[in-house]
Order: C-alpha cells, then structure tokens, then sequence
C-alpha cells in the first residue's frame, strides 16, 4: 500500500470511527498521575505507543524527549505509551533514558481508546481543541512534529 493510499486509509478510517472527541482517552502515567486529552486543552497532544524491545521507538525517543522539552510550557505535550514491554523493563528504561514526558504502563485495550495499534511505534497527533489530526506508524522526529505543526497552524 503506498503512502497516498495509506493516508487516505486513514483519514476514511477516522471519520467512520468517531475517534478524536476531546475526552477520548483517560490514562494513568507511571507517577499516578491522569493523563486526560480534554486537560490540555489548548495544546498539541502527541501520544506515542512503543516497547522498549522496539529499535526504531528507540531511536526517536531522544527526539520525543527535545520535542517535550522545547514546548511543555507553551504548545505541546507527549504522552509515551510503553505496549508489550515488562513494567520492571519500562520503568528502568525511563530512568536511564531520563524521559522527562509522561509515560504510561498500557496494553491494547487501553490504546484502543486513542485508535489502532498495529505497528511500533505508532504516533497520534491531537490539535489545541482535541481534534486528532494525525497519525503515523513508524517513527516520527521532533522536527516532522514541529513543521506539521508549523504548517497546520499557518494554515489557520
């Protein structure tokens, strides 16, 4: 399937399901802390599902982590889902990797609240209004993240 394919899979996908309503997903992060779509309001929301088994999730985690650095007081938050992993593993894989975003311990039933997980990583983008705009399996950057953004926002 090529990507124009894929995106228009997607985007056909997403209309018929009815995902992207602003309280579409309540997750517990690691820290007991809920991680509720309508709470950042205002802000772009990416949630992230990954393993720590999963090469390429590894590798865009350093960018996820910028990414929430650079705009977790003004415009952004991420929201890592750890999927298919051992708790003891997530939780030593977050302290060494010094991920600063909230990760949440998750399985599928609980991604299933955001959408389908069929790849790792698999990446869902919401807008300030809690609209999803946008999904992606495999990795993303930090600087895919704030062009798409960049460009959604000019368009306005």
């Amino acid at each position: 399937m090529n990507s124009f394919h894929r995106m228009l899979w997607v985007a056909t996908f997403l209309m018929l399901s009815g995902v992207a309503s602003a309280d579409s997903f309540v997750f517990k992060d690691m820290q007991g802390q809920q991680q509720r779509l309508q709470d950042y309001r205002g802000k772009w929301v990416l949630v992230n599902f990954w393993a720590t088994w999963c090469p390429p999730c590894l590798e865009e985690i350093p960018d996820l982590i910028a990414l929430y650095d650079a705009h977790r007081n003004k415009d952004l938050v991420v929201i890592g889902v750890a999927l298919d992993s051992t708790k003891d593993s997530v939780v030593e894989f977050v302290a060494k990797k010094k991920i600063s975003y909230p990760v949440v311990f998750g399985d599928y039933d609980l991604a299933s609240q955001v959408g389908d997980v069929e790849a790792l990583p698999t990446t869902y983008l919401y807008d300030p209004t809690g609209k999803l705009v946008s999904y992606q399996q495999g990795m993303v950057t930090r600087t895919s993240v704030e062009s798409y953004i960049k460009n959604k926002t000019l368009r306005k």
